[in-house]
């Protein structure tokens, strides 16, 4: 898949284009301040402040994790302006749920500087669409308990998931743990 939007190339990568040097230039800075967290079975948003800033190992574990979906029949899209990977999100392949009904998306990151462009949303609705295409009836998404991401995910229509994948929040327990029905966005033929 490549094709254009907003002066923005979206691209399918393979294996061997996901490298170190695709991240060159792609800045993971996130600035925390309040994120949620689950208290007696409530969602409550708490005051918790910190900066997040992949490093180089960082950068490492996520090329082999990105290689590693492809490689599984999953997929990786990049987000390329001006030749620069502005942004990229990532689909499993592996079926999961008490009906077999989920994909997960497994990454969706926006470069500090390109943030508040549509990328994310662009990227959002790609993934969307291969999940469906694949057949999921949902996506599932372990995603950052930051106030800013939450809010990103709650306005593309993302709500709570009523199924909990239990290696995913063992892996990591601040998640919240989310899910897109897609039959909201699409209809089968």
């Amino acid at each position: 898949m490549n094709r254009w939007k907003n002066g923005v190339l979206y691209k399918s990568l393979t294996e061997g284009e996901i490298d170190l040097n695709l991240f060159e230039e792609f800045d993971r800075y996130q600035e925390v301040k309040r994120c949620w967290r689950q208290v007696e079975g409530q969602w409550i948003l708490k005051k918790i402040a910190f900066t997040e800033q992949w490093t180089d190992s960082d950068f490492e574990d996520l090329t082999m994790d990105l290689k590693n979906t492809v490689k599984t029949g999953g997929e990786v899209v990049g987000a390329f302006l001006n030749g620069m990977l502005a942004g990229f999100a990532s689909l499993e392949n592996h079926f999961f749920g008490d009906h077999g009904e989920y994909l997960q998306l497994s990454s969706l990151h926006v470069s500090n500087k390109e943030r508040g462009r549509g990328i994310g949303t662009e990227l959002f609705s790609i993934m969307c669409r291969l999940a469906w295409e694949k057949g999921a009836k949902s996506l599932y998404i372990s995603a950052h308990s930051s106030e800013e991401t939450q809010r990103f995910y709650q306005n593309l229509g993302c709500s709570e998931s009523t199924f909990k994948h239990k290696g995913l929040i063992e892996k990591e327990p601040f998640d919240c743990q989310l899910e897109m029905k897609l039959e909201q966005r699409f209809t089968r033929n």
